[in-house]
This record gives C-alpha cells, structure tokens and sequence, in this order.
C-alpha cells in the first residue's frame, strides 16, 4: 500500500490529486464498511471539500508539510465540532460538539483530510471491539476475529486500505493493540508529547493520543503535525519536539534490552517464533542484544488495574444513572471502580512514581527494549478466554499483558508488525521518555 511519504512526492509532482486519493478512500471505506464495520461516520462531503482546498492551496504553491491533502480517520473519541461523536456509546449516539479537540484543529491545519470518526469499544474500555450497541468491528484479515481495542476502527481502516493514517487513544494498549492485531504501525508517544485537549476521557491520568499508520516512517509525519505544548492542556508537556520523519536506525552497536522476565512468559508457539525471529534479525544487523530484567511489571499492570478502574469510574461518573443505556461489561467494570479505596488509589499512584524512577535506570544499559506486543494471536469474536500453554487466560488480560505497564511508566512505545504468513503479530519497542525519534528509527529499521 501506498504510504503517506509516496502519496505526498505524487501530489507535488500532480501524478495525482488529493480529491482522487478522497475519492478512492470514500469508495474503499464504503466498500469494506458492510464486512468490518470500521466507521461509525463517514465525512463524505466535508473529505472533499477539504480534498479540493488542498490541490487548490497546492496548486498556488502553499504547502502545510507531507499531510497536506492525506485522507485520514479520527477515532470516535476526539471532538469535531458539528460532527457527531460518539465514544462508542449509546449515551452519546448523538452528541454534536461545539468544538473540536486539538487533534483535529491540528491535522486541519497540516492540511490533512477527514473522511470520518472511526469505531471504538463503548467508552474505550476494552479490547475487543465487540461493541453492543453498534455491533461487532471485524478484523480485515479474518472478520470472524476482533480486532483488538479500543481503537479498533482505526487500525482496522488503515491496516485495510481504507486511509493513510488514523487516530487512536490508548490507555492501557488500545493503539497498539490494534496494530498488532490489525497488521499495522500504531504509535504511543510519551505522556504529554500530543494534547489531549477535546478528547471524551476514559482515564485522566494514562490516556494517550497517537496515530496508526502503514510505516514507522508515516508515524513520525503524522507526530510531527501533533508534538507540541498545548496551553490550554495543563497535562501537556513543555519539552522541546523533534523531527521524528527519521530514518531508518543505524542498528550495529545499538543495545537492543531483551527481558530476561515477564515478556516471554506464556507466548503462544506462532508469537514466540516470530519474536525469536525478530531478534535473530537485529542481532545479524549487528545490533547488541542485552539480557535484562525489568523492573516488576506483573506489580505495574496491578498498579494499572487500581487506577484505570477508580478514574474511569471517575470519569463515567456522570452518566451513571443511565444504567441501562452501558454495555454490561462497561458498568460491571465502572461498579468495580466504584469499590476502589481512596487508600488502594493513593498507594497506586505512589507506586506509580516509584516504578517510574526504577525503570528510568534501565536505560543506562539499554537504548531501547524489545518485547512481543501481544503474547497472543487475535481471538474470535465473543471468545471471553484463549488458551495459552495449555491454561485458558481472560482475552483482555492476555491482549493487554505486555503494553499497559507502559501507559503506568509513560514510556513511548511502538508496536511494528512482524512477518507472518498467518494471523497478524506485533512487535513493541519501547524507548526513554520523549525518545520517539529514536523509537521509530528502530521501528523503521525491523520493518
């Protein structure tokens, strides 16, 4: 597929317009929508008139950088204003906002192009996309299985030829989930790298924006539109941005963390060969694989569990007295935060900091870590439990096993995808905080 690299050196060389890639983007999207279910609104109108601002500002020599005329979806989770959005939920089925995110004001400024608000678990809490009141979002390799969550949609539509790039949040792994499920790059930057100003939250202290794409290269364009200080995002950081379109990483001498514990524990056999692979790849590239143990994070995914289930209770709070109006494995999980002891929080959130320091000290024998993004293949649609070893695991525990440490620490982790003749997998490299350059050159590097 066409990356956003190639389709932007075609624009500017007028092989091609922005209003034929809209064109061909809404057919696809109409197209594939009655099998995967990807969309939740499609932009038609809106895509092309922005489609034929682009070629015009093009055509009279304003460019706005490598997005400018690139169709693209939003998660149905960032505000657009006059644009329905609706969280995956029955409770804002029709919600129209007043305003948009910063995402959005952003990706409208690079001159990107929406063609719609991509499918979501209900409220982002979950894994599956097996969403009960829009129906089920299915995997474009094989619709009988999920496509990972909660921004399935997104991964979906790009992994499938739908746009170029797509928006995610994650929480605790819902881009890179989805990547590594859907077969494509999804990209968690650093806590407070993109504004989550205009975003409907789930959590307010581990939601994170990033993009789903088809390269690690188109990653870091699409963060380029995105890194910044919002000033009016108190949780927005103020440390300097990068370009992040690298290249490639100059892997000889380059130590690559391989731990020693917890992230090769339980691996189905497909997942494990094809990580053992990937490191047999980087070490014959010249690349130092170093053995490490990281700090607990059988401890840190506790420490996640207390907090994601106490602030999204928080957060749903509001909206409570709608009972009915919940998917039964959304309010199950929002009375199980309502029992969270203020003490239990408060204990999590200190733990938090203390992981944070013990994990800042790996990066003194390390430049980046390793791991399989998910230890499992994708499950079928309404499986609640996969066997793994010979024991069956909850599918969202499983999925979620290796990345929701990383929203607890902050870290920018991405997950690229790895060769497979079967089911998608994904691989996760994790970085230093703000240390996306660097993350996406490696990923550049194994793709």
């Amino acid at each position: 597929m066409m990356t956003i690299q190639q389709a932007a050196a075609r624009l500017r060389s007028r092989e091609v317009s922005s209003v034929e890639l809209t064109r061909e983007a809404l057919r696809t999207i109409e197209d594939q929508q009655p099998k995967f279910n990807a969309f939740m609104t499609v932009t038609g109108d809106l895509a092309l008139e922005q489609a034929a601002k682009a070629d015009a500002e093009l055509a009279a020599g304003i460019d706005r950088g490598p997005l400018h005329g690139i169709p693209y979806a939003l998660k149905d989770v960032f505000l657009t204003k006059g644009i329905r959005t609706t969280c995956g939920s029955k409770i804002f089925s029709d919600y129209i906002p007043e305003s948009d995110s910063a995402v959005y004001e952003l990706l409208r400024s690079a001159g990107a192009v929406l063609t719609g608000k991509t499918g979501m678990q209900e409220f982002a809490y979950g894994v599956t996309c097996d969403n009960p009141h829009f129906g089920p979002i299915r995997n474009p390799n094989d619709p009988s299985r999920i496509p990972g969550g909660s921004s399935g949609g997104s991964g979906v539509t790009v992994a499938a030829g739908g746009v170029f790039f797509a928006m995610g949040s994650d929480t605790g792994g819902s881009i890179r989930i989805p990547a590594a499920y859907c077969g494509c790059v999804g990209l968690k930057p650093t806590s407070g790298r993109v504004s989550r100003r205009g975003v409907l939250p789930l959590d307010f202290s581990l939601d994170h924006m990033g993009p789903l794409t088809r390269s690690a290269e188109d990653a870091g364009l699409v963060l380029n539109a995105l890194a910044g200080r919002d000033p009016l995002d108190d949780t927005s950081s103020g440390q300097p941005v990068d370009d992040y379109a690298t290249a490639p990483a100059d892997v000889p001498g380059l130590r690559i963390g391989v731990p020693s514990n917890f992230y090769s524990d339980r691996l189905v056999p497909e997942v494990a060969a094809a990580y053992q692979a990937a490191l047999a790849q980087a070490d014959a590239a010249g690349a130092r694989l170093v053995p490490i143990t990281v700090p607990d994070p059988v401890e840190i995914n506790t420490i996640s569990r207390v907090i994601l289930l106490a602030e999204a209770s928080a957060a749903l709070g509001p909206y409570l007295h709608r009972r009915d109006d919940f998917g039964s494995d959304v309010i199950a999980l929002l009375d199980q935060g309502r029992f969270i002891a203020a003490t239990d929080y408060i204990n999590a959130q200190r733990l938090r900091r203390v992981y944070q320091r013990e994990w800042a000290k790996v990066w003194a024998n390390v430049d980046y870590l390793v791991t399989p993004t998910a230890p499992i293949l994708p499950p079928r649609i309404g499986e609640l439990q996969v066997e793994v070893g010979g024991a069956l695991e909850d599918v969202r525990l499983s999925s979620t096993r290796f990345v929701r440490a990383i929203n607890v620490l902050g870290l920018p982790a991405v997950s690229v995808p790895l060769p497979t003749n079967g089911l998608p997998m994904g691989l996760q490299i994790i970085g230093k905080p703000f240390d996306e350059r660097g993350v996406l050159a490696v990923a550049a590097a194994w793709a």
